[in-house]
C-alpha cells in the first residue's frame, strides 16, 4: 500500500495545526503531493516546509472552508498544479468552550459552518472532481462526540452528531449509485492539539481534552489507514473512544449524569485562563501572533503515543483468525485427551 500510496494526490483541511497537521506529516512520508487547506499563513508554510524536506510536494492554500467557493476554487488548483485528487481529508474545525447560554447565535453559527459545512463543502469538491473518474477515497475526521455530546462543547458537538448524519447519507447514496468513490469516517478521542490554547473559551480556567488524552500522531495513523481501508463505514480510534460509545449506546441517562457531575470539571486544568489568549473562531490564532503551533498542543505529559485499541483495530481480520485457530487447537486438544 504505501507504494500505491507514494502516487497519491492527498488534500488535507485544517492542515497548518493539531490532527490535520500530524495527517500531513503521515502522508508527506508517503503521498507524492500533498495540498494543505487552512487559514493560519505561519502554519501552513510550516507545515509545507516538512513536507517538502520528506520529499513530497506541497501546495500551502489560504483558505477558509466554511467559503463553498474558496473550497471549489481550491480543489481546482490543486488539479491543475499537483494533479487528480485521490483523498481528500476533512479535518478542519472550530470551537467554543462556554456553557450554551453563554455562546451567542453568531459564534455558534460560525462553529456549525465550519465543523460542518467545511465538511459539506470539501466533500462536495471532491465528488465533483472524484465521480467521473470513478474512484478517490474521502475521510472525514470525527470524534467521539459525534455520538456522545458533552457539556460546554454544545456547538462543537451538534457539528459532529450532523456530520455523522452527512456521512451516512452519503454512503447509503454512494453504495446504490455502485460508485468506485468511498467515504469513511474516524472517530477519534481526546487529542493533545493546540486547539485547547487557542479556542474561544469563556471557562475560568484554562480548557482540556476530557481524558486519557492521545497525541495527535496516533490520530494521524487512525485517519491514513482508514483512508488505505475506505470500505469499512467508520473507524474507532482510541479504547476511550469504544468505552464512550458502548456506555451511551448502552445507558444513555448513565452518561448523562455522570458527566453532569464530572464533564465540566474535567474539560479545564488546574491553572486560570489567560485573558489574553488568542482566539481563532473568526481568525486564525498564527494570523497575528505569526506563530506556529505545529501538531501538539500543552498536554504532551499527561497523552499517550500509541493506542493499543486501534493496532487491534486495524488487525481485526488477523486477530479474527488467531482466536478461531487457538479455539480449533484447543478444541482438537480436548478431543485427543478424551479419546485417550
Amino acid at each position: 500500500m504505501r507504494n500505491a500510496a507514494r502516487s497519491q494526490v492527498v488534500v488535507i483541511t485544517g492542515a497548518s495545526g493539531g490532527v490535520g497537521r500530524a495527517v500531513v506529516r503521515e502522508y508527506a512520508r508517503r503521498a507524492r503531493g500533498v495540498a494543505l487547506l487552512a487559514r493560519g499563513r505561519a502554519g501552513l508554510e510550516a507545515a509545507a516546509k516538512e513536507a517538502r524536506a520528506a520529499g513530497c510536494e506541497a501546495l500551502p492554500l489560504e483558505v477558509d472552508v466554511a467559503d463553498e467557493e474558496q473550497v471549489s476554487d481550491a480543489a481546482d488548483e490543486v488539479e491543475e498544479r499537483l494533479g487528480p485528487i485521490d483523498v481528500w481529508v476533512n479535518a478542519a474545525f472550530t470551537s467554543v468552550f462556554a456553557p450554551f447560554s453563554q455562546i451567542a447565535p453568531e459564534e455558534f453559527r460560525r462553529v456549525v459552518e465550519v465543523d460542518l459545512l467545511g465538511f459539506v463543502h470539501g466533500t462536495k469538491a471532491a465528488l465533483e472532481r472524484m465521480r467521473p473518474r470513478d474512484r478517490g477515497t474521502i475521510v472525514q475526521v470525527g470524534s467521539a462526540l459525534a455520538y456522545r455530546g458533552v457539556p460546554l462543547q454544545s456547538a462543537y458537538c451538534a457539528s459532529k452528531h450532523a456530520v455523522q448524519g452527512f456521512h451516512e447519507s452519503l454512503r447509503c447514496e454512494l453504495l446504490h449509485d455502485r460508485s468506485g468513490v468511498r467515504v469513511t469516517m474516524v472517530q477519534l478521542p481526546a487529542v493533545n492539539t493546540p486547539q485547547f490554547s487557542w479556542v474561544l473559551s469563556r471557562l475560568p480556567k484554562h480548557p482540556q481534552p476530557l481524558p486519557p488524552i492521545f497525541q495527535p500522531e496516533v490520530a494521524a495513523r487512525a485517519v491514513v489507514h482508514a483512508a488505505d481501508h475506505p470500505r469499512r463505514r467508520e473507524h474507532w480510534c482510541g479504547g476511550s473512544t469504544v468505552g464512550t460509545l458502548i456506555a451511551n449506546a448502552v445507558a444513555p441517562g448513565v452518561v448523562d449524569r455522570y458527566l453532569a457531575r464530572n464533564g465540566c470539571a474535567a474539560q479545564q486544568a488546574d491553572v486560570r485562563s489567560d485573558p489574553d489568549r488568542p482566539a481563532n473562531l473568526w481568525a486564525p490564532a498564527d494570523g497575528v501572533s505569526g506563530r506556529d503551533y505545529g501538531a501538539r498542543g500543552v498536554f504532551d505529559e499527561r497523552s499517550k503515543n500509541r493506542s493499543w485499541q486501534l493496532w487491534a483495530s486495524q488487525r481485526h481480520g488477523s486477530l479474527a483468525l488467531a482466536v478461531v485457530g487457538a479455539a480449533a487447537l484447543a478444541a482438537a486438544a480436548v478431543s485427543r485427551r478424551r479419546r485417550l
